[in-house]
Order: structure tokens, then C-alpha cells, then sequence
């Protein structure tokens, strides 16, 4: 999550002051200045400083650190039908949503933050994203619908900027000119996609070897840069028959009705636009696939892999473009597939000053201002003569 540079004034100087000469009422304002004080710096603290970018300018990132996503061995649980009951035990992993080219916090997905999921049950690994937004959806255009896209780092060059990094131009990149810039991508618009149908790997795609999904366009994808991102199987020096659609997934809105019988394509919108509810995305795909021209991401349980999320939607009803998307960060989020036995971390990604932490602060300074009050009371009482022994 990322927060927008703020350029904040020192702080005024505390005053001294005389214990002897002031009176009761100077200590309490004393100890309130503190306590306000205190206040201003814990709420200083969350502020991260970022610079703000432009495609035509320097690209500057600076993440909240050691963010991830952990996704715990829990087989048999879930079920692919956009119904989300099933995964109400699993730890979700909240993220404030940013522009992914002008990652400022000015400009925050105003729906709220998105909640990631992820578990695996030692083949496959599966993701659930839920995040508010009126429902907005329109049979055929896809850019005034909520899309999403998940992205992994295959080449160990391959950066989240930039989609992979890699300088060559749409006639020069190849997986020779590019190599090491691969990202793995998979990519859900739902514009022809019926809620709680499941779209992704079909028979009909996969027998023509490449990552397309002519049904509901919930594609494969790799890249080398956002102006060289092909179907798999497909590019710029020939197709290769080997490839695979690997993913499947599924949409739904919290206002939609028709949880048994289900929808079909003739109850198109399915809902009134601009009601109030809450999208779900739940996807899943083996841990491990038959690639072998590095267009997927390869993982393995105990390790770590490099991911990031990212949101479409037609704010205002306006159509979305292909860069004007959200992001859950500007760099790579740690995607952890934890060993059988392993629990995840509470809230791994938030920042150590917590409200826990503010409150103990606090504590500390009001103790302090108690313990200065009750040594000026002391010192204002007039002393109890010495009598010495021999005088009883």
C-alpha cells in the first residue's frame, strides 16, 4: 500500500517551563501539549513518502516493505462458483488500490481497498479478490465492466514495471532480445462472461495450443513489456501447438439473486446497474504446468513467488483503457505457498505502529506527565520538620 509524500512543517518547540513558578492549571495545558503532540508524530507515521509517477518521467516506487500474500495448504475446501462462503476461514490480505502508472494516494480506487486470498491444496493453487463497487455491467464492452489481471515474474530479470522490463520495441522483442523479462498474466474481462459460469481452459482453445478463451476471455498471457504481450503459444517469431489456457475462474456481485438454478446468457445484465454491492474473482490454476517456452510461472510449495493484482473499472460509468488500471502496489507483492502444517502470519504487511503500539506510546507519555505533576505537588508541601532521637 502506498502513501502519497506529504511535506509537513516542523513541529512547534515545546516551551520550558519553571515547576516552581507555574501553576496547576500550566502543567495540565503542558501535559495535553505532549499528548497532542505525541498524536501529531503517530499520525505522521503512516505517512510514506512516494514520488509520484509518469510514463514520462523517472519511475520511483517505494512499497510498504515486506508485503505478501500467503497462500496455506487447505485442500477440499473451495469451490469455484463465485460464491465465497467457503473461504470465510482463510486469512485475507487487504490492499489500497493506486493507479498503477501514478501510484498516488489522491487517486485511490474510490470502492475501497481489495481483499486477496489464496490457499493451495498441494496441485493447484487458487486466488480470491473481493472488493467493493456498484454493480456496472454491459453485454459485449468490456471497458465499462470490472476487469482484473493477475501477474507473476517468470525471468529473473523481469520487473513489475514496465511489465517485464524489457527496452525493446514491438518489431525487435523476442524471447531472445527479451530473455529474462518474462511475466506470466492472467486476464478476466467480463464483459461476455455470465456470473457464476466458469471460464478459462476449454477444449476448443487448448486444442489450437494457445492461451485464448473465446468464450468468456479469461486469457493466458506472458510479456515482455507492455507493447510485446501475446496469447501463450503465440508471438512475434511463430506459434507453438504446445500451449495451454492452465487457468479457470469466475465473477460475481453480491446483488445478484440467483445463487441454485444459476444464470444464462438470455438473463443479460443480470442485475440493475449501480447497485451497491461487493465484486468476487475466484481463480485457480496448477502449481505446476507442461510450459516449456517460459511463458508461465512455475511454483513450488515453501517457496516464494513474485505476483501482483490488477483492477479495472469504470469509475463514474466512464470506460476504462488498457493502462488506467489499480494496482495492490508498485512492485512485486512475495506470493508464499506455505508447507502443510504451516499457519499464515496475522497481517504481515501492516506496519509495526499499530494501534497497539500508539496506545502503549500514549500510556508512556500520560505516565511521564503524571509523574512530573505529582513531583511539582510534592515539591509545593511544606516539609515535615527532622526531630532527632535524642530530642523524643
Amino acid at each position: 500500500m502506498m502513501k502519497k509524500r506529504t511535506h509537513r512543517m516542523p513541529f512547534p518547540p515545546v516551551r520550558s517551563f519553571n515547576l516552581r513558578n507555574c501553576s496547576i492549571f500550566g502543567i495540565f495545558s503542558t501535559m495535553l501539549h505532549g499528548v497532542l503532540l505525541v498524536l501529531a508524530v503517530l499520525g505522521s507515521i503512516r505517512v510514506r513518502p512516494v514520488n509520484s509517477h509518469q510514463e514520462t518521467g523517472t519511475w520511483s516506487c517505494e512499497p510498504e516493505p515486506d508485503i505478501r500474500v500467503q497462500a496455506a495448504f487447505r485442500p477440499g475446501i473451495v469451490t469455484l462458483d463465485g460464491h465465497v462462503d467457503d473461504w470465510k476461514d482463510i486469512d485475507g490480505f487487504e490492499f489500497s488500490l493506486l493507479p498503477a502508472l501514478d501510484p498516488d494516494a489522491d487517486k485511490e480506487y474510490p470502492g475501497g481497498k481489495m481483499t486477496v486470498k489464496a490457499l493451495h491444496d498441494g496441485k493447484e493453487v487458487f486466488f480470491m479478490l473481493e472488493v467493493d463497487g456498484d454493480y456496472a455491467y454491459s453485454k459485449g464492452e468490456s471497458n465499462k465492466c470490472p476487469s482484473v489481471a493477475l501477474m507473476f515474474q517468470v525471468g529473473e530479470n523481469a520487473s513489475y514495471h514496465r511489465m517485464g522490463g524489457c527496452i525493446e520495441a514491438p518489431d525487435t522483442c523476442t524471447s531472445k532480445t527479451c530473455h529474462g523479462h518474462e511475466v506470466d498474466i492472467m486476464h478476466f474481462s467480463i464483459g461476455n462472461a455470465i456470473p457464476g459460469r466458469l471460464y478459462g481452459g476449454n477444449p476448443i482453445d487448448n486444442g489450437l495450443g494457445n492461451g485464448g478463451d473465446r468464450f468468456g476471455h479469461l486469457v493466458d498471457l506472458y510479456a515482455w513489456n507492455p507493447h510485446c504481450r501475446y496469447l501463450d503459444g503465440i508471438g512475434p517469431s511463430g506459434n507453438d501447438s504446445s500451449a495451454q489456457n492452465n487457468w479457470k475462474g469466475v465473477w460475481w456481485h453480491s446483488s445478484l439473486t440467483s445463487f441454485q438454478s444459476g444464470f444464462v446468457e438470455e438473463d443479460s445484465p443480470y442485475a440493475s446497474n449501480g447497485k451497491k454491492g461487493t465484486y468476487y474473482f475466484e481463480f485457480s490454476r496448477p502449481l505446476r504446468t507442461m510450459d516449456r517456452l517460459q511463458q508461465d510461472a512455475q511454483l513450488s510449495i515453501g517457496k516464494s513467488s513474485n505476483a501482483s493484482v490488477g483492477f479495472w473499472y469504470p469509475v463514474d460509468g466512464n470506460p476504462w483503457h488498457g493502462s488506467g488500471h489499480y494496482s495492490i502496489s508498485c512492485n512485486w507483492v512475495a506470493l508464499d505457498l506455505l508447507l502443510a502444517g504451516s499457519q499464515p502470519t496475522r497481517d504481515p504487511h501492516k506496519s509495526p505502529w499499530n494501534v497497539a503500539t500508539a496506545f502503549s506510546l500514549l500510556l508512556s507519555v500520560l505516565a511521564l506527565c503524571l509523574s512530573v505533576f505529582v513531583g511539582h505537588w510534592v515539591s509545593k508541601t511544606k516539609g515535615v520538620p527532622f526531630t532527632p532521637m535524642n530530642d523524643l
